[in-house]
This record gives C-alpha cells, structure tokens and sequence, in this order.
C-alpha cells in the first residue's frame, strides 16, 4: 500500500494540479493540521484528495467551494488503522516516515484505483 512518495506516476500526472490547489488553500490546511495535533487527536493528520466523494475522512474543502480540481477530505492515522488501509504491521513504518507537520502536508492521492500518500512543504510565511 505505500509506495515511494516521488513515485513517477504521481510527478507527472497528478503534482502539477495538486500544486496549484494547495497554494490556494494551503494555510487553512495547515491550521486544521495543528488544530488536530493540539486537540491531541492525532499526531498524524492526513488529509485524502479525491476528484470524487469518497469515504474515508470528513470532507472538509469541496472543490467547488473554492475553484479547486480535487476535494479535501480531513482525518489521521487511526482511521486509515481502522479500515486496514495500513496493517497493523506496517504503523511504525508509516508513522518513521510522516515528515514534520509543521512543515509538511500529508495528502493521500487517491484516484480510481491509484492510491499514495504525498508530502507537499507548506510555503515559508
């Protein structure tokens, strides 16, 4: 289930108009990330994209709302535990490679059946 974050599949076909969406939205993805993390939710907010509604997470920034190509879906590791999207085995592996919250944003691509977790770095204040 988790693949190389630069996997090429996703450089070409999907970063440009990830890109484009995040810098529109990218602070208040950054404040629910802390409001998460300070709640002591989650140490681990992720945040699913999909151009379709999908289950998993809340949605959170529809694409309509604010001229985007992809939802914003919000919610973290537990649920992906939950629903067996990351075994059980596989958590440690997960939680040694989420990079600094931050500082980075945890999207998880999903895209018919092509599924990745990609690490964008907010813009510098």
């Amino acid at each position: 289930m988790m693949r190389d974050e630069n996997a090429p599949e996703l450089d070409g076909k999907y970063l440009g108009t990830i890109t484009s969406d995040f810098v529109k939205i990218s602070d208040t993805l950054k404040e629910a990330s802390y409001q998460i993390r300070s709640r002591k939710f989650s140490e681990y907010p992720i945040f699913p994209i999909s151009k379709e509604m999908q289950p998993i997470g809340k949605i959170f920034i529809g694409k309509a709302e604010k001229d985007l190509d992809w939802n914003y879906f919000i919610t973290y590791l537990d649920e992906f535990i939950q629903r067996k999207l990351i075994g059980e085995d596989a958590v440690e592996e997960f939680q040694n490679a989420y990079k600094d919250p931050d500082e980075f944003c945890c999207l998880f691509v999903i895209d018919g059946a092509f599924t990745s977790f990609v690490y964008i770095p907010y813009p510098n204040d």
